[in-house]
């Protein structure tokens, strides 16, 4: 019996199959054009063509956010790759799978300076989980099952593979042996918490008089958003999340406190402040969180989970670290519960709840309306009327993410999907086609500025290529708003670059790729301008709203204090 000998392109692109990839995001170049060839004459995995390498970085990552399957991503050498830079670095920050497919010049040019090398591995390096050099035909199939395991477990993140040229060509052949079964004796994620530190924890929960749930990413990205629902109920905890974690408990539930950090809700920061157990699941006390760490929660007891072991105790010291994955540890935390022997203060409890509500009567988002004015707050607001609060909800960087974060309560995870960690603008529009590939059926929004939304707006030509009817709603204020606010706020109101003097006419630019525009320069035109944009269900809709250029983002801390020391508007501290 003969063995079936496939090229390495061929091989790639059968074990992507076998591993139940649906979708490559890329652009073509001369080292992968074997890649190319072979997803021709395949029907099992669809190529998007995106207009720059770096937009399909970020709609791989936004596809991946919105389903939790690992987005992969092809592009040729040199500059093919290096464009892949930063969606690689966001996906990095905010630990999210996704495995890039690097074309690299022959091997036997390697180091020579050949057209178009790049060393894409140490370009990388600092910012992907793990990197593969392939250089046999062979390996291919597994190199691609220890990426995609490597992408997925424990911690998540991108992982690299580059790939040379000359296996890729047809002429280099090798038998088809893909093994899913990864196993690598020097790579063990821990799972489960350590029992004595469990116990530990479980005491220390139900002596506390003023516990809060701390929550971010983590219990996004491993599904945990049932488990910490029943750990939050059956503790009848307050619960806040992260600019990640939101959507991990519901917007709407009554023990959601609202967002913390930098632009959190009055109670979620007095919380903390206040907090004598902090339970922190899948966070990682980042500075937008903490503020002046030398000031953060300074009384609070610190139990801190996560999967990551150098994460914990990195920033804010953990008295109880327990490291494993999020729900797996929500459910030791549960039996522990039930076998405990002790219950906890229910007065002290409902002492601290009082205390709570009395926080959240300052009401943290309200905001002043101007009958010829369009605030921001109410762009966000009436998008989720018009989407019923049911959209998946992309955002670039910037006010308006803050807005989106405040003013759209997350009923589900998965729903919110933003830059956090490395902040990019330019991530939000193709992100939020990726969340349309995934799911064409749904409604699928873009909040932008008019200064993010620059950075990758040629993606309108590919979404009339793929038929990718996203809404694009831009918080059109002529400028970079955050960093305008900064310098209101820091600089003396001295706005060094942060105007915007020429912008383009969007309604006509995005008319001009196909798709619709409408702008809106009234308050009593935004209801309209939003029920015709969510009722073309077929269409991009790009709505461009021209809002007040001097709001603010409010609540928000004071630079180097403490957790709780915040603005509450304008002149006005809490």
């Amino acid at each position: 019996m003969t063995t079936e000998l496939y090229s390495g392109s061929q091989l790639l692109i059968k074990a992507l199959a076998e591993l139940e990839v649906d979708y490559i995001f890329g652009y073509p170049g001369g080292s992968v054009l074997d890649i190319y060839d072979a997803i021709f004459q395949q029907d099992k995995v669809e190529h998007i063509l995106v207009r720059h390498e770096q937009a399909a970085t970020h709609m791989a990552d936004g596809y991946t956010r919105a389903t939790g399957k690992t987005g992969v991503v092809l592009a040729t050498s040199g500059p093919g790759n290096t464009n892949c830079i930063t969606g690689i670095a966001t996906a990095y920050m905010d630990s999210i799978p996704m495995v890039l497919l690097a074309g690299q010049v022959p091997s036997q040019l390697i180091g020579d300076d050949a057209f178009q090398e790049t060393d894409i591995i140490g370009c990388s390096r600092p910012i992907v989980k793990h990197s593969f050099n392939c250089r046999s035909v062979v390996e291919l199939p597994n190199v691609l099952a220890k990426a995609f395991y490597l992408a997925e477990t424990g911690r998540p993140g991108p992982v690299v593979i580059e790939l040379p040229k000359d296996i890729l060509i047809p002429d280099n052949k090798a038998p088809f042996e893909l093994n899913k079964d990864v196993k690598l004796r020097s790579y063990n994620p821990n799972v489960r918490g350590h029992s004595k530190q469990i116990k530990k924890a479980v005491s220390t929960i139900l002596k506390a008089k003023q516990l809060v749930i701390y929550t971010g990413g983590g219990i996004v990205l491993a599904d945990a958003s049932e488990k910490l629902t029943n750990l939050v109920e059956r503790l009848n905890a307050p619960t806040t999340n992260t600019l990640m974690g939101l959507g991990g408990l519901s917007g709407l539930h009554p023990n959601f406190l609202g967002m913390l950090g930098m632009h959190g809700s009055v109670e979620a920061n007095k919380a903390m402040a206040n907090a004598d157990v902090i339970l922190a699941l899948g966070a990682r006390f980042d500075d937008r969180v903490t503020n002046k760490v030398e000031k953060f929660c300074p009384n609070a007891t610190i139990i801190h989970v996560d999967i990551d072991p150098t994460s914990i105790s990195k920033t804010v010291n953990a008295h109880i670290p327990i490291v494993g994955l999020v729900d797996v540890v929500i459910d030791q935390l549960m039996a522990g519960l039930d076998d405990a022997n002790h219950q906890r203060d229910d007065n002290a409890y409902a002492n601290w709840w009082k205390q709570i509500n009395e926080w959240r009567s300052l009401n943290s988002f309200s905001y002043e309306t101007d009958e010829n004015k369009i605030k921001p707050q109410q762009v966000i607001e009436s998008v989720y009327k018009h989407t019923e609060g049911k959209a998946y909800v992309t955002s670039d960087v910037g006010q308006h993410q803050m807005f989106a974060a405040q003013y759209y309560p997350f009923d589900k995870p998965r729903q919110w999907i933003n830059s956090g960690g490395l902040g990019t603008m330019g991530f939000g529009f193709p992100a939020a086609m990726g969340v349309k590939v995934a799911f064409p059926d749904a409604d699928v929004v873009c909040v932008t500025g008019d200064g993010s939304i620059q950075m990758n707006i040629q993606e309108l030509s590919t979404c009339l290529q793929y038929n990718l009817p996203v809404k694009i709603v831009s918080l059109n204020n002529r400028s970079l708003g955050m960093v305008r606010q900064w310098q209101d706020m820091i600089y003396g109101g001295r706005h060094s670059s942060s105007y915007m003097e020429s912008l383009p006419d969007f309604v006509k630019l995005v008319e001009s790729y196909g798709h619709v525009g409408i702008q809106v320069n009234h308050p009593s035109e935004l209801d309209e301008a939003m029920e015709r944009a969510f009722a073309m269900k077929d269409r991009l809709v790009f709505v461009d709203v021209l809002v007040d250029e001097t709001e603010h983002v409010y609540p928000m801390q004071v630079r180097f204090g403490a957790v709780d020391d915040m603005w509450l508007k304008k002149g006005e501290k809490v």
